[in-house]
């Protein structure tokens, strides 16, 4: 058996452990990555999925106009709520 330490393979101990921190390094990264776009997917989905049932309980009556003003005036209400949502999923998608 070549190599320090017994093992199977040649070479030098530190750079054997230095390899593995490399590797643990990059998966730590990799997983990091996979956390980021996951939780912003979520999030996206989130923020349309509470605007669309917010919407659906929305109870419009009148003529058109009138139902386009009160679907207007509800998004007015939603939309800033979707925005801050899609801002989280947007720094989720963008950090390094």
């Amino acid at each position: 058996m070549e190599g320090g330490f017994g093992l199977p393979f040649g070479g030098d101990p530190e750079d054997l452990l230095r390899g593995l921190r490399e590797f643990a390094e990059q998966q730590a990264e990799s997983v990091q990555e996979a956390q980021r776009e996951q939780f912003a997917t979520l999030t996206l989905n989130t923020a349309v999925e509470l605007s669309s049932a917010a919407l659906a309980q929305v109870v419009v009556t009148g003529t058109p106009d009138e139902q386009a003003v009160a679907l207007r005036d509800a998004m007015r209400v939603l939309f800033p709520e979707a925005v801050a949502l899609v801002s989280a999923a947007r720094q989720g998608f963008m950090r390094s």
